[in-house]
């Protein structure tokens, strides 16, 4: 199904074929397109590169929703046309523009945004699933589920709001989850009349909606949740007779305590909501397997900034209220280390250091280890990574340690701009040492001068799939080894930033500019090499 940052864009299935629907309407309130003269037809390519496949259906703000492909990179794409182009479509195309400089795993890719004067055009990735509106069709969702759900929003949001946009459409038609699990924030729509605090609010409606099946703003709606914006054919909440909201655990059993409470508080107009990456990291928190966290569905234990516990990040933010399963957590992990502490300390047990220290009390002519010599190490496997990619491009990586710089691996030929077309954010070529291993230095032979790259170090290894290599570099991303080469002159990069006291056993080299060749811009990775002990 397609999903954008453009307008936004549901899902429903009927008959076992994916429909789009407008802003999470049902089918029968689409309103008519805007325009039908010109319309485009199944065949015609636009832009010289984007040919439609499969006209969908039409949004609600009259839209056109087109399944089609990317006749040069041959991945498929969503394209939403507009009739006529010009000022008409200004805020659509603007808002295209402004989502496609974020780049997250939680975030739908945008690819492309055309103004033709009759016509203007928005392409975006095309995401096969379901959107959290049809998830939650055969009742609402476990506890973990929720919370993993919430956790990939506020992610999303984090990185949104860190470029100083506000997403202004988070509902449960524009949370999406592939087939593979990947949970993505479509279709932002910032118009000026929406704040950083709404989406954070709106997050409170996305974890009441997965936990109770029930959409809490009919009385106070946010943006994005009225009539025409994702409402529509939703569930009302429940409310007693005072018209007040009635909470997760009063509509079903099984919710934690503190997940109960944290929904109602992001719920509650008169609670100042955290930001959005720190509710982030509390979700991210709660995010753990259900047979360590959610049994626990004791009471709730109040924010406050005084507890003797360590806080969560929404303490240190003004909320209020943490789960007592966090703080059963923390008090036990305060016990364990003071009895550790008590144990190593005491006279009669031999203190033991997992981790080699130097010492300044060792006698003088004590016997130093010699250093163990640097030598290469052996790659066990390698693999391409394209995040943004369609899989036409990750053959050949075991030539990348072959043994013969005269064979590679080339990345295909890009036209426009040295950033790969502009067309995403990147590649690179992940390894595996087959264990953990002591680094000293990578050495990287390209095909070309004049490319940018950096390396990166992760602990995980993630499937061979698009939003795996994505998840993968948002891991690896965090940990950057020595400086990264911009624009280097060379065709050998040598990383040495490795921390001595440090094993590692996955490494990325990631390229992010390519250097020209005949026209465009190309480059291959000939070998990688290794040393370390």
């Amino acid at each position: 199904m397609p999903s954008s940052a453009g307008p936004s864009i549901d899902t429903i299935t009927e008959g076992g074929r994916v429909t789009q629907v407008g802003e999470g309407q049902e089918a029968e309130e689409i309103a008519p397109q805007v325009m039908t003269f010109g319309a485009p037809t199944a065949g015609e390519v636009l832009a010289e590169r984007y040919e439609l496949v499969e006209h969908i259906n039409n949004d609600s703000a009259g839209r056109l929703v087109w399944r089609g492909v990317d006749v040069i990179l041959r991945r498929p794409v969503a394209v939403v046309l507009r009739y006529p182009g010009g000022d008409s479509a200004t805020e659509m195309l603007q808002g295209a523009v402004a989502a496609s400089r974020v780049i997250h795993p939680n975030l739908v890719g945008v690819y492309d945004a055309i103004d033709e004067a009759e016509r203007a055009y928005v392409v975006r990735e095309w995401v096969d699933g379901q959107s959290l509106r049809e998830l939650t069709a055969n009742g609402p969702l476990d506890p973990a589920r929720a919370t993993t759900i919430g956790n990939a929003v506020a992610s999303a949001l984090a990185a949104v709001h860190a470029t100083e946009m506000v997403h202004g459409n988070v509902h449960p038609g524009t949370v999406m989850i592939s087939d593979d699990g990947r949970v993505v924030l479509a279709d932002a729509r910032t118009d000026g009349a929406d704040s950083q605090q709404s989406d954070v609010r709106a997050i409170g409606g996305i974890l009441y909606y997965a936990l109770t099946g029930h959409w809490p703003h009919a009385e106070a709606p946010l943006r994005g949740a009225t009539a025409g914006h994702g409402r529509a054919a939703i569930p009302d909440a429940v409310r007693d007779a005072g018209n007040a909201l009635a909470a997760p655990r009063q509509i079903r059993a099984g919710v934690p305590a503190y997940l109960d409470d944290l929904t109602m508080d992001l719920l509650d107009a008169e609670i100042e909501p955290p930001s959005s990456d720190v509710l982030a990291a509390e979700l991210a928190r709660l995010d753990v397997p259900a047979d360590e966290q959610f049994l626990d569905n004791g009471g709730p234990l109040r924010f406050t900034a005084d507890t003797a516990e360590e806080p969560s990040p929404l303490a240190a933010a003004g909320g209020r209220k943490v789960a007592i399963g966090i703080a059963g957590l923390l008090v036990v992990a305060l016990v364990g280390l003071l009895i550790g502490i008590s144990t190593l300390g005491g006279d009669d047990s031999p203190q033991t250091n997992p981790v080699a220290a130097p010492s300044s009390n060792a006698p003088v002519d004590e016997a130093t280890p010699a250093a163990v010599t640097a030598g290469p190490l052996k790659i066990s496997a390698a693999r391409i990574i394209d995040p943004q990619g369609d899989r036409t491009e990750v053959r050949d990586a075991d030539k990348v340690f072959d043994g013969d710089e005269d064979k590679g691996w080339e990345t295909q030929t890009y036209r426009g701009r040295a950033n790969f077309g502009n067309l995403k954010q990147g590649m690179g070529v992940w390894v595996d040492l087959g264990g953990e291993r002591t680094v000293k230095s990578v050495q990287v032979v390209l095909s070309a001068r004049g490319a940018s790259a950096q390396l990166y170090a992760g602990a995980t290894d993630r499937p061979s799939s698009s939003s795996g290599d994505a998840q993968l570099f948002a891991d690896y991303r965090k940990t950057a080894i020595g400086q990264p080469f911009e624009e280097h002159e060379g065709t050998k990069m040598t990383f040495n930033g490795f921390n001595a006291d440090q094993k590692y056993r996955y490494l990325l080299f990631w390229i992010t500019e390519l250097p020209s060749n005949d026209g465009g811009y190309k480059l291959g990775v000939q070998e990688i090499t290794v040393q370390g002990s």
